[in-house]
């Protein structure tokens, strides 16, 4: 039976808020078994905020966080990370307001949590199985999950540009044959130069840079290395789901299937699945309905 994981020692970083522009720090701690991921802001030390579909409070350009009016932007890449390199427990530590962008994808998180490395907690991990498909909708944007044995994800990036009409749109992942670490994790951010300036007008996007994301104008990338990955966009449309869906406070045990979906319906199916308990059940390793887990690793609303 495979236990839940933590990291060995703490470890941080320091780097820029894609959204605010401001300086970001960010420190990871280990935590007990069944603690779950929790975030917290050194100006605000006394409120914890559990990593919950409940609790988040924007998706514009990014997953926020909030509870007591505290909030905390742009987590979607640790979320990811810390999917991608079996993290259960952890403190995340926030030196403000936003998570920092670092490179743009989740891969300098996963660097970081290689170098201290990860430990057993003295609790079996627990998975959220899809008992039955749950979908929602946004226009013709739709999002779904749906029973499957193992974590498959299924995307179709779909917008009409030269440079994206060149690369694929659509990738069909089972991670159970393919590494998150070497295929995923150093997707990068993206973003169309003539949109930058309305990002910016509504306080988005004020920190982005070719440091951060892949630019690109009406006919070519500009960033000199070019892509990381051939399909690195629609990778990194995954990577930002996986991270949006380890709100439902642990691992799934489905396929998720996503068309045009962003954050924002993202976090709709994950709150939609929270609303349907009888579309899912937590299991153990070895596939064992659990009924007696601890409350802290239930994945419920938390007021």
């Amino acid at each position: 039976m495979l236990l839940q994981r933590t990291i060995v020692t703490p470890v941080n970083a320091i780097g820029i808020g894609v959204h605010t522009g401001k300086r970001a720090r960010v420190s990871l701690r280990p935590a007990a078994a069944n603690f779950g991921i929790q975030f917290v802001r050194d100006d605000f030390p006394n409120t914890f905020i559990r990593a919950s579909g409940w609790h988040v409070s924007d998706t514009t350009l990014s997953t926020s966080i909030a509870y007591n009016d505290v909030e905390i932007s742009t987590i979607e890449h640790l979320m990811s990370a810390l999917w991608g390199m079996d993290i259960d427990n952890v403190i995340v530590h926030v030196g403000g307001e936003e998570v920092p962008i670092l490179d743009g994808s989740a891969g300098q998180f996963v660097d970081l949590i290689e170098t201290v490395g990860t430990r057993y907690c003295s609790a079996p991990r627990r998975y959220l199985k899809l008992e039955r498909e749950v979908t929602v909708t946004q226009g013709d944007a739709v999002a779904s999950l749906r029973p499957f044995d193992g974590f498959k994800v299924c995307y179709s990036y779909v917008y009409n540009h030269p440079v994206f009409n060149r690369c694929p749109k659509y990738v069909e992942i089972d991670f159970s044959k393919t590494s998150y670490v070497d295929e995923v994790s150093r997707a990068r951010s993206f973003g169309l130069v003539r949109e930058l300036e309305m990002a910016q007008s509504v306080n988005r996007c004020l920190g982005s840079s070719l440091d951060n994301a892949v630019g690109i104008d009406d006919a070519k990338i500009l960033n000199p290395e070019g892509l990381r990955y051939p399909d690195e966009f629609v990778k990194h449309k995954i990577l930002d789901a996986i991270g949006d869906l380890y709100l439902l406070g642990m691992p799934v045990l489905g396929e998720f299937e996503g068309y045009k979906s962003g954050h924002a319906l993202n976090n709709r199916l994950v709150r939609a699945v929270l609303r349907t308990p009888e579309a899912w059940s937590v299991v153990d390793s070895e596939g064992a309905v659990v009924d007696d887990f601890d409350s802290a690793s239930r994945p419920v609303r938390l007021m």
